[in-house]
């Protein structure tokens, strides 16, 4: 406890834990201020995500970069766990599936491509074991293959209906659980070997003892989650009021935010040259979000969701999930890395941010109803033949309005 409180006093980052506790009284006492609480939930996620980086590093220094990255990237992931459950059970479905594309693509981008970054400004070229990267990108290709075919089906094919949809999705569900498991006895246990961090970091502090270590990794990533659903309630209306689309917001805002603690500890390492730990932290969120959250919350949506969802998404995102893996699969195919190869995986990102942005909603409707269907045509989502597609669309494009 002793080595948390001196960690606190001597990073002026980490004051601003004040306004965590500022926050939660905020939200009791003023649920409508929707603006305020944005503000003081951004500000409350930052020091929770710089904290979180400090026990990430202190547990990978005990345990390795590749059980350090797994188990940031898994304490990560409950944040979007939790906001994709709670959608689930209200059937709003296509915000589920918008969170689940807008983290993929994020962590696959943003996250990796400022790594690169800020580690490349620090060393002049960065190693990183590329058999770990080739390994999530290659699982990350396949999850997001599963995803395209029942999209594609479902749009070239009129007799897929939705009984056949529902059905194969659940198939591919059990093969990517499948999948996923098998990777990590691939990479934890059988091959082990293979998957070593390179040992090339910089000698920093002395890392806190591994209790300290898993007890603030425990206790800030469920402030993270608390902190992440007053976000999400508050970004819808404070995104008006800040001129954000619909489309922005759910694809972009939400996933950087609610990934914000893992991607502080993936800039951290990477500025101190322990770029596998950057690596396996954004290509292992983005891999267990593709092959185990989203198949789980379709088996989940049986048992807790009005109706069952299935992985069928919009063909914007099909694409741009896909464009992600690939993406990330060409640039760490070499093992090395520098500033300007995160720079080009940066712009990739931006050019789907910029995209989002930018794209006007659809005119349809009277002027009440057009704005309810921003987020429809934002996305362009076309859920034809999907159970959960006609009655969870005005919840979703309420949220996001």
């Amino acid at each position: 406890m002793n080595s948390l409180l001196k960690e606190i006093r001597h990073t002026p980052l980490l004051w601003l834990l004040a306004f965590v506790p500022v926050l939660f009284v905020a939200q009791k006492l003023k649920p409508e201020a929707h603006t305020l609480l944005f503000v003081l939930s951004i500000l409350a996620i930052v020091p929770l995500a710089a904290l979180l980086s400090h026990a990430t590093e202190s547990v990978a220094a005990r345990t390795g970069d590749s059980v350090g990255g797994l188990l940031n990237a898994t304490l990560g992931n409950l944040t979007e766990l939790v906001i994709a459950l709670t959608a689930l059970r209200a059937g709003q479905y296509t915000l589920v599936k918008a969170s689940i594309a807008g983290v993929i693509v994020a962590n696959a981008l943003f996250m990796l491509g400022a790594s690169f970054l800020l580690g490349g400004l620090k060393h002049h070229v960065q190693e990183f074991n590329r058999a770990n990267a080739r390994l999530q990108a290659g699982l990350l290709f396949l999850a997001t293959i599963a995803i395209l075919i029942p999209s594609a089906i479902a749009q070239a094919d009129s007799l897929a209906d939705s009984a056949f949809i529902g059905m194969l999705s659940v198939g591919l569900s059990v093969l990517l659980i499948a999948a996923y498991g098998l990777g990590m006895l691939f990479s934890l246990g059988t091959h082990r070997e293979l998957f070593a961090g390179a040992e090339h970091a910089e000698a920093g502090e002395a890392p806190w003892p591994i209790t300290l270590a898993l007890a603030t990794l425990a206790g800030v990533t469920v402030l993270v989650a608390l902190v992440s659903e007053i976000f999400v309630e508050s970004v819808q209306e404070a995104a008006v009021a800040f001129a954000m689309t619909p489309a922005f917001v759910g694809f972009v805002v939400v996933a950087l935010v609610g990934g914000a603690a893992e991607m502080a500890s993936a800039f951290s390492a990477a500025r101190k040259n322990r770029l596998d730990l950057s690596v396996g932290i954004a290509l292992g969120s983005a891999t267990q979000i593709a092959l185990f959250v989203a198949p789980v919350l379709v088996l989940l949506s049986y048992v807790i969701g009005p109706t069952p969802m299935d992985l069928q998404f919009w063909p914007g995102a099909v694409v741009m999930m896909l464009i992600a893996a690939l993406t990330a699969s060409l640039m760490t195919s070499g093992g090395r890395s520098a500033w300007f190869l995160g720079v080009l995986v940066l712009l990739v990102y931006l050019v789907f941010a910029m995209t989002l942005f930018l794209l006007p909603p659809r005119t349809q409707g009277d002027g009440a109803g057009s704005r309810k269907h921003a987020a429809l045509g934002a996305f362009h989502l076309s859920q034809r033949g999907s159970p959960d597609a006609v009655p969870e669309r005005s919840a979703c494009c309420a949220s996001f309005s």
